[in-house]
Order: C-alpha cells, then sequence, then structure tokens
C-alpha cells in the first residue's frame, strides 16, 4: 500500500522524490505539499497544511484552460474554432488529466483522511485529476507561466497527443458509438446520470451507457457531456473488443 505524506522527516523525502518525477523543484515546497492534502486529511491531521488543494485545483483549472489553449492556437494555425473547441474539451477533460495525474503516479503522495484511504482515494480520478490541477497551479504559483507550460506540455499535452488513437478534433465518441450500434441493428444508446457530487463550481457527474438493457459503461466528468462522452468511449472500446460484436 502507497505511504502518504506523514512526518516533517518523511514529508521532505517524499517530496523531493515527487519533485524529481515532476522535473521541476520548488522554492516554496509547502505549495506543492498543499496541492497534495485533500479536505479530508484537515480534518483528522493537525500537522496538514492550514489549506488543503481545492483552491489551488480551481486556479490550476484555469492555468491549464488557458495554457493547452495557447498551445493549440499555435500548433495548429489552420483549425478553425470549432476544431480548437473539441480538441480543448478533449485535452482539458478528466480523463485526460487523470491520465495524467497516473503518468505522474500522484496518488502515492496524496494526504488522505481515513474514509478516502480506506474507499480506494488514491485510485478516484476525481481526486486524481484535482491533484494534478493543484500541482500545475502550485508550479505557476512558485515558478510563474513558463515553469507550468513546460509541466504541462511534458506531462499532458506530448503524452495526450503522441497516444491519441485519432485526431484531436475527432472527439465525439457519443457519435461514433450510435453509428456502430446503428450498423448493427442495435437500438440507441441511454445515458443515465446516476450521481451528481461536489460544489456547485465544481460538480462531478457519474453517468452509465445503456443499450438493449445491458449497461454497457460507467465513467465520471466534470459536466454532463464529459461524462457521456467518456462513458461512450468505454463502451464503444467494450463492442469492439466483444467476439462476434465486430
Amino acid at each position: 500500500m502507497a505511504k502518504e505524506l506523514g512526518s516533517a522527516s518523511t514529508t521532505n523525502d517524499k517530496l523531493a522524490q515527487l519533485e524529481q518525477t515532476l522535473a521541476y523543484h520548488f522554492a516554496r515546497p509547502e505549495l506543492l505539499e498543499r496541492a497534495l492534502t485533500h479536505r479530508s486529511a484537515r480534518q483528522r491531521d493537525l500537522d496538514a497544511p492550514p489549506e488543503d488543494n481545492e483552491r489551488l485545483e480551481f486556479f490550476g483549472d484555469r492555468v491549464l484552460g488557458l495554457i493547452v489553449s495557447e498551445h493549440l492556437v499555435q500548433t495548429y494555425p489552420d483549425w478553425d474554432a470549432g476544431k480548437l473547441s473539441k480538441a480543448h474539451s478533449r485535452l482539458v477533460s478528466g480523463t485526460a488529466v487523470h491520465a495524467s495525474a497516473l503518468l505522474l503516479d500522484l496518488g502515492q503522495y496524496l494526504r488522505l483522511g481515513r474514509g478516502e484511504e480506506m474507499t480506494g482515494g488514491r485510485e478516484k480520478q476525481s481526486l486524481l485529476a484535482d491533484a494534478y490541477e493543484a500541482v500545475v497551479a502550485a508550479i505557476y504559483l512558485d515558478g510563474g507561466i513558463e515553469a507550468a507550460r513546460s509541466f504541462i506540455r511534458r506531462s499532458l499535452l506530448d503524452p495526450a497527443i503522441l497516444q491519441a488513437e485519432q485526431p484531436l478534433h475527432l472527439s465525439d465518441y457519443k457519435s461514433a458509438l450510435q453509428e456502430w450500434v446503428q450498423q448493427h441493428a442495435r437500438g440507441r444508446v441511454e445515458y443515465r446520470v446516476q450521481r451528481e457530487s461536489g460544489p456547485d463550481h465544481r460538480k462531478l457527474f457519474e453517468v452509465e451507457a445503456w443499450l438493449a438493457g445491458e449497461r454497457l459503461a460507467t465513467s465520471e466528468g466534470r459536466s454532463k457531456k464529459e461524462a457521456e462522452q467518456a462513458a461512450a468511449r468505454q463502451a464503444l472500446a467494450a463492442l469492439l473488443a466483444k467476439s462476434g460484436w465486430k
């Protein structure tokens, strides 16, 4: 089991280890520590920083959106606003940010309360995505926009673009799934919102994709649209993988 940041003697070692992974050294390491502190940790840990990572996550989300927009406009000068918007949505989605958090193994560094620890908080998509965005904000506040831009390019943009199975602006998985379903005469896909959580400014939606009475996939997103797209992507992959369904 991964160990969370704990006493001062171990915290510095863990932060130094993470800094190597991030390829960034903090002049103010307390920013990084705060970025890794979930609100549940402060409920039981008197040694936790005075703030959790929610404010940093809020700011980091905006920094990420700006830098991704800048990158797309500069990299794809021939794309219209529609293509840029679709690519942007794909790159800043919960799925993409979660993948970057996994790449950095952020889960092992989180400070969590007992409840989150017992319910697998280190592997939750929402917690990991929030932690990544909080780290983006911490780097921005510590080193400025150039440092944040370099980190986002290394940890999110380059891996996402290199590993993309289709052009970034072709991200409408709901349409692709429905087209496949219609070709195989299997009806229409239904999307059901199972749960909403989080504050109003940071809602998290859990959506299931159903077809002919069968649940194909379940996914999360920061909007219903994002959650539906993520569920559609999983459902399409599952259908294509099933023998006899190709």
